[in-house]
Order: C-alpha cells, then sequence, then structure tokens
C-alpha cells in the first residue's frame, strides 16, 4: 500500500493560519509555529474583549449619565430609580446619548425623576 502524504491538506491548514496572521511583524507571519501561536492568543483576545467592550460601554454610560445628572442636582441611583419608578423604559445608552446631545431633554428627564423619587 502506497504512503499516504497530507500535503495538500497541511498546506491548506497552514496557508489558512497565514492568512490570518497577514500584517504581523517577523516570524509571526510566515513561520507557521510561530504563526499558530500568535493567530491562537489573538483570537482568544478578541474572543475576550468582544464582551469586555460591552462592560466598558456600560460603565462609560453610567459615568456619562452620573455627569449630568450631577448638574442637576441628582445623583445616578437616584435618577435611575426615579425614572424607573416613573415607567421611563430608556436604557443607559440613550439616556448617555441624550445627556450630551440633548440637555434640556435631559433636563426634563431629570425633573421628571426627582419628582418620582420623592
Amino acid at each position: 500500500m502506497p504512503r499516504a502524504k497530507g500535503g495538500p491538506k497541511t498546506r491548506r491548514r497552514h496557508k489558512k493560519y497565514i492568512k490570518m496572521a497577514k500584517g504581523y511583524w517577523g516570524r509571526r507571519k510566515n513561520c507557521f509555529r510561530r504563526v499558530r501561536e500568535t493567530v491562537e492568543r489573538a483570537l482568544v483576545y478578541a474572543y475576550r474583549d468582544r464582551r469586555q467592550r460591552k462592560r466598558d460601554f456600560r460603565r462609560l454610560w453610567q459615568v456619562r449619565i452620573n455627569a449630568a445628572a450631577r448638574l442637576h442636582g441628582l445623583n445616578y441611583s437616584r435618577f435611575m430609580g426615579g425614572l424607573k419608578k416613573a415607567g421611563v423604559g430608556l436604557d443607559r445608552k440613550v439616556l448617555a446619548n441624550l445627556a450630551v446631545t440633548e440637555p434640556e431633554d435631559f433636563k426634563k428627564l431629570v425633573e421628571l425623576a426627582a419628582s418620582k423619587w420623592q
């Protein structure tokens, strides 16, 4: 029985990794063992940071909402509690955007939240 070598299959597998390593520096872009190590590490970081980005944005929105609410004499927790009691269903992303782009509308929300908080 003739010996089967995995040449084409191996080359395809290697090329797949090397294609993902495009733009890397030195051996990290053309030496398969280094390529595989680097690409796999990059994929792990990418997976982790897709989740991390969601947390980072939520924290940013909370800081922006808190800063804008404090300008009108209310802190973040009382503002959010007041909105919840008032039945306002806006999420933090929208509230942070309102605080930055539409300060007058945000002020009305703060007044509503303050009235419901008492």
